[in-house]
C-alpha cells in the first residue's frame, strides 16, 4: 500500500513537471509569434513607404512624359557647334532647340525639370610668333611692327579655360513657360582657371531678366570654330539686361530691351583728365524671320548715350547707334552659312574684337565724337559625313579713326580660320584648325600671326 502511494506521488510529480514545462513552452511560443508579427508589421510598413515613393516617382515621370510632349521645336535650325551659343539663347513661348528635353529629369514635388551639364575642354595651340594672347585668338591684341612685343619665337600653349558648366531649369507645363539658365567658363581676368560668368537669367511670359545676350546680338549666327574666342567682327555682348520677345506670327518675332551702358572712351585722344559716363541705358531691338527649311534673318538696332566729364573738356554727351544684319541659312543637305554685317557710330564695344576702348574720342577741338565702325563676318560649314565636318570663316573690322587717337591706334583687323571637326562619339568631339590674324594701326603698321589649334570637347550629358 505504501509502495502504491509512492508510485502515485511520483507519477503526479512527473505530470506536474511536464505540465509546467509545456505551459512554459507555450508561453515562449506565444511571445515568439507576437515578436514575429510585430516584425512583419514593420516590414509591411516599410514596404508601403517604398510603394508610396515609387508611386510618386511614377507620377513624376508620368508628368515628365506629359511635359515632354508639350515641347515645341524652334523655327531656327540648330547647327553643329563646339560651343553652347544657341542652347543659351532665349526662345519665345515654349519653343526650344530640343523639344524632347533630352538629359532633363523631374524635380520631385514640382512641375519643373532640370538639366545639369559639364563640358570639359582642352585646347592645344602653337603660334608662329607672339600673338598677344596665348589662350585666346584676339586680333585686336596682335603686336605690330615697331612695338616691343612684335615677333619673337614660336609659342606653344595648352589650356582648359574653355571648359563649361551649365544648369537649365524649365517648367514647360506651367503657364508662362518659366526658364532659368546658368552657364560659366574659366576665361576670367588673370591667368589660370579664372571663373567667368557667361549666362544667368530667368525667363517668364517672354520677359527675360538677368545676365545674358544683348538684343543687338544674334547667337544663332556664330560660325562653328575650334577657336573658342571666335571671329573678330561678330557681335558678342553679354550684359545685365531686361528684354521682351513679342511673337508676331509663326515666322516673325520682335525683341525689345534695355541693357547696362558703358562708354569705352579713348582717353589718349585728349590731355584732359576725363571720366566716361552714360546718361541712359543702351536700348535695342530686333526683328527676326525664322523658317525651319531655309534658316533665319535678324535685323537689330542699338541706341547709346556716350558721355565724358573733365575739368577742361567739361561734360559732353554724344549719340551712338548701330545696325546689325545677321543670318544663318541652310544650304544643300546639311551645309549651312552664317553671316553678319554691322555698321554704326560708337558701337565698338559690341564687337568681339573689343579689347581696346574705341567707342568715342576727342577731336582736335576737344569735342567728343562717336567713332564710326564697320564689321563683317561669314562662315560656311560643310558635312563630309555624319561625323565629320569643316567650317571656313572670315571676319573684318574697320574703324574710322580720329587723328587725335595717334599713329598707333587700332585701325582694322582680319580674321580667317579653316577647321576639320570629328564627332568621335556622341559626346566627344575633336577639332583641328588653322587660324590667321592681321592687325593694322592708323599709321599703316601691321602685324600678323598664324595659329594651329587642336581642341577636344567632352559633353557629359548631351
Amino acid at each position: 500500500m505504501k509502495s502504491s502511494a509512492t508510485k502515485i506521488l511520483r507519477l503526479a510529480a512527473v505530470f506536474l513537471v511536464t505540465a509546467g514545462t509545456g505551459a512554459l513552452a507555450q508561453t515562449s511560443d506565444l511571445d515568439q509569434m507576437k515578436s514575429s508579427m510585430q516584425s512583419m508589421q514593420k516590414n509591411m510598413e516599410q514596404m508601403q513607404t517604398k510603394l508610396d515613393a515609387l508611386e510618386q516617382q511614377q507620377a513624376a515621370f508620368s508628368n515628365f512624359t506629359r511635359i515632354q510632349a508639350t515641347g515645341q521645336p524652334t523655327e531656327v535650325t540648330p547647327h553643329d557647334s563646339l560651343k553652347t551659343d544657341q542652347e543659351a539663347a532665349q526662345r519665345p513661348g515654349d519653343q526650344t532647340i530640343d523639344p524632347k528635353y533630352l538629359g532633363f529629369f523631374p524635380i520631385p514635388n514640382s512641375p519643373a525639370i532640370i538639366k545639369f551639364n559639364a563640358k570639359p575642354r582642352v585646347d592645344v595651340t602653337s603660334d608662329s610668333r607672339n600673338s598677344g594672347n596665348v589662350d585666346r585668338f584676339v586680333t585686336a591684341t596682335i603686336p605690330v611692327k615697331g612695338e616691343a612685343a612684335y615677333g619673337g619665337p614660336e609659342q606653344f600653349n595648352i589650356n582648359a579655360r574653355g571648359s563649361q558648366l551649365s544648369v537649365d531649369v524649365r517648367a514647360p507645363g506651367v503657364p508662362g513657360n518659366f526658364r532659368f539658365y546658368y552657364n560659366n567658363d574659366f576665361f576670367g581676368s588673370g591667368g589660370g582657371m579664372a571663373y567667368r560668368l557667361k549666362q544667368l537669367y530667368g525667363q517668364y511670359y517672354n520677359v527675360t531678366a538677368g545676365f545674358t545676350y544683348s538684343v543687338f546680338e544674334d547667337p544663332d549666327a556664330w560660325p562653328d570654330t575650334v577657336d573658342f574666342e571666335g571671329p573678330n567682327a561678330t557681335i558678342f555682348a553679354r550684359r545685365p539686361v531686361v528684354r521682351y520677345q513679342l511673337p508676331l506670327s509663326d515666322e516673325f518675332q520682335a525683341n525689345f530691351g534695355i541693357e547696362q551702358p558703358s562708354t569705352e572712351l579713348d582717353t589718349g585722344s585728349t590731355a584732359d583728365t576725363v571720366t566716361p559716363y552714360s546718361a541712359s541705358p543702351d536700348a535695342g531691338m530686333n526683328v527676326r524671320w525664322e523658317n525651319p527649311r531655309i534658316g533665319h534673318v535678324q535685323l537689330g538696332g542699338i541706341a547709346r548715350s556716350l558721355g565724358s566729364r573733365g575739368p577742361v573738356t567739361g561734360t559732353q554727351d554724344v549719340f551712338g547707334w548701330g545696325l546689325n544684319l545677321a543670318t544663318s541659312l541652310n544650304v544643300f543637305d546639311k551645309d549651312s552659312f552664317q553671316g553678319e554685317v554691322t555698321y554704326g557710330h560708337g558701337i565698338f564695344r559690341y564687337f568681339n574684337d573689343d579689347f581696346i576702348n574705341n567707342d568715342a574720342a576727342f577731336d582736335a577741338n576737344g569735342n567728343l565724337k562717336a567713332i564710326p565702325a564697320f564689321g563683317a563676318t561669314g562662315g560656311y560649314t560643310h558635312h563630309w559625313t555624319d561625323d565629320l565636318r569643316s567650317t571656313a570663316t572670315y571676319g573684318y573690322v574697320n574703324i574710322d579713326n580720329l587723328a587725335t587717337q595717334g599713329a598707333a591706334a587700332y585701325d582694322k583687323t582680319h580674321y580667317a580660320s579653316l577647321n576639320l571637326i570629328w564627332q568621335i562619339r556622341k559626346r566627344l568631339s575633336i577639332g583641328v584648325e588653322g587660324l590667321y590674324g592681321k592687325k593694322f594701326t592708323q599709321n599703316g603698321a601691321s602685324g600678323d600671326v598664324f595659329r594651329i589649334q587642336m581642341g577636344l570637347v567632352y559633353s557629359l550629358f548631351d
